[in-house]
């Protein structure tokens, strides 16, 4: 009875490991990413949204204005007075950090023609190594791609 539930456990823990497995030979691996090369067609600048959306500033709001709170009146009224102080808080917070945090930033959208002719767009925070007529690589993919010069 021992062997046949280890044999059974055994077969189990081989078939849970083998779904983890990515098949193929042309899956990159976890941190790996592909690389490839163009001819920088065109540059503009323009700006991208912040991505400073933390909610640090409604949070520390909140608990400022829950102990403020904490110090007006007993009993039941303190209690009243702590949530409305940490709700006064949070918006007051988020508030301040949306009007110090999250501002557009200076970016620039680059046309790269590939090899294969193809054209590519990247919005990025500015590089002013970067020029039209250069020859550079396209590290990654979607929003995390970024172009960078061929040295």
């Amino acid at each position: 009875m021992r062997s046949i539930l280890s044999t059974l456990t055994i077969t189990l823990a081989a078939l849970i490991l083998s779904a983890c497995v990515v098949g193929g030979s042309n899956n990159a691996g976890q941190g790996e990413f592909e690389i490839r090369t163009g001819v920088i067609e065109q540059i503009e600048l323009t700006q991208v949204k912040s991505n400073h959306e933390s909610g640090v500033g409604a949070v520390l709001g909140g608990l400022a204005g829950a102990g403020i709170g904490s110090l007006i009146g007993h009993g039941s009224g303190r209690d009243v007075a702590m949530v409305a102080g940490a709700l006064a808080g949070a918006v007051g917070g988020n508030y301040t950090e949306k009007q110090n945090y999250d501002q557009p930033r200076e970016a620039q959208q680059i046309i790269v023609r590939m090899r294969s002719g193809v054209l590519v767009s990247v919005t990025q925070p500015v590089n002013p190594a970067l020029a039209p007529g250069m020859n550079v690589y396209i590290e990654g993919a979607g929003s995390d791609a970024r172009v960078v010069p061929q040295n």
